[in-house]
């Protein structure tokens, strides 16, 4: 048996998942602090926001950096320049899934469509 794994496969081990895709999405819009994600994605938990950050930053796809102030401390994320095409396919899937939705007479949440 080969080690070779389909290059799909591998991506979606990265960036798959119920979270990921949403995480990466907020952090490249500009909500990239731990607090603000937690706010803005729905019915996700802190633990499991913890978990998603911590695994694409495992990956190399996000870094992370820590400022303290006085005694706050605020963490942000950000995507690696390496991957900033990750962006670019964030966008095209968006436009991928109105089109579907559209032509399929499917709702979606027209609020959440970077």
């Amino acid at each position: 048996m080969s080690n070779c794994r389909c290059a799909l496969e591998l991506t979606h081990g990265i960036i798959g998942g119920k979270w990921k895709l949403k995480i990466l999405c907020h952090i490249i819009n500009g909500d990239n602090r731990f607090s603000t994600l937690k706010r803005v994605i729905p019915n996700i938990t802190e633990k499991v926001l913890y978990t998603n950050l911590r695994e694409l930053e495992q990956n190399g796809i996000i870094y992370k950096q820590t400022i303290q102030e006085n005694k706050k401390i605020s963490v942000f994320y950000y995507l690696k320049e390496e991957y900033a095409d990750l962006e670019k396919i964030i966008y095209l899937m968006r436009d991928f899934t109105k089109k579907y939705a559209k032509l399929n007479n499917i709702e979606i949440d027209k609020e959440n469509l970077y």
